[in-house]
């Protein structure tokens, strides 16, 4: 009998079983297959219609299991993909142009010297002393291993004067810095000295914004829970002092 006829004449059909030929049965189950697990033994049986030569009724063990082996078992290669390169940050063409509150509505305002910002609530007539950032937005590096949100700049409109986060004192610490060829910050590689201006910008589903060190993942801009406090770096922490609101956003080219 050929190898992909059943013989079905017997009784044994009523019961759902067939006989290929001695010493090889396939038993149909009634419970129902996904369609995957169908294909898969679809392409075994053609697997082994094609390229298996039967010379007698029946397999030793070893034969059998070298046909699975050669025909039937595929070998997966697994990839475990991985940053080998260093991340680079290439800035966008526009920058959004706000002010930018705490979750407790109070304004970030510069103090000039030394170069400081600080969490102000602003009263009537005192609007003019907030500040007004330039947030610009990077591409995000090919690969994305680790990265966390937006990566962005925070500049100081009408002047040269960058946020960063460098190291003081062995802790991360939030810094005022001016920057005279502001080309150095359109394309910032990993560790070329640039990645402290970078923050990773993460925002919510009610526009609250959290701001993460690029440099130094797992610190945060934050504020105090009084006024005319410097803002900070922070390690995370589930306190309202590390989001932010973005104010009077206007898109501007560069």
């Amino acid at each position: 009998m050929d190898l992909n006829e059943m013989d079905c004449s017997d009784s044994l059909a009523m019961s759902g079983r067939c006989d290929q030929h001695k010493g090889l049965r396939i038993e149909i189950t009634k419970e129902p297959l996904g369609m995957r697990r169908v294909a898969n033994v679809v392409i075994a049986l053609h697997r082994l219609k094609h390229t298996q030569c039967v010379q007698s009724t029946e397999f030793t063990d070893h034969e059998l299991f070298n046909i699975f082996m050669e025909n039937v078992i595929e070998e997966n290669m697994v990839i475990n993909l991985k940053c080998s390169e260093s991340k680079s940050y290439c800035m966008q063409d526009k920058v959004v142009q706000c002010s930018i509150c705490d979750k407790s509505k109070r304004t970030l305002v510069q103090r000039e010297k030394p170069p400081l910002l600080f969490a102000i609530t602003l009263k009537g007539g005192n609007e003019d002393n907030k500040t007004w950032f330039n947030l610009s937005s990077y591409d995000r590096p090919n690969c994305k291993e680790n990265t966390k949100g937006q990566p962005v700049c925070l500049g100081i409109v009408k002047s040269n004067l960058f946020l960063s986060c460098a190291l003081l004192n062995e802790t991360p610490f939030l810094g005022i810095e001016e920057v005279t060829d502001k080309e150095t910050l359109k394309d910032i590689k990993e560790n070329d000295g640039m990645e402290r201006f970078l923050f990773f910008r993460n925002g919510s589903g009610d526009f609250l914004n959290t701001f993460e060190s690029v440099k130094y993942p797992g610190w945060f801009i934050t504020t105090s829970k009084e006024d005319f406090k410097p803002v900070q770096m922070a390690k995370q922490q589930p306190s309202h002092l590390q989001l932010f609101t973005l104010h009077d956003e206007t898109v501007v080219s560069i």
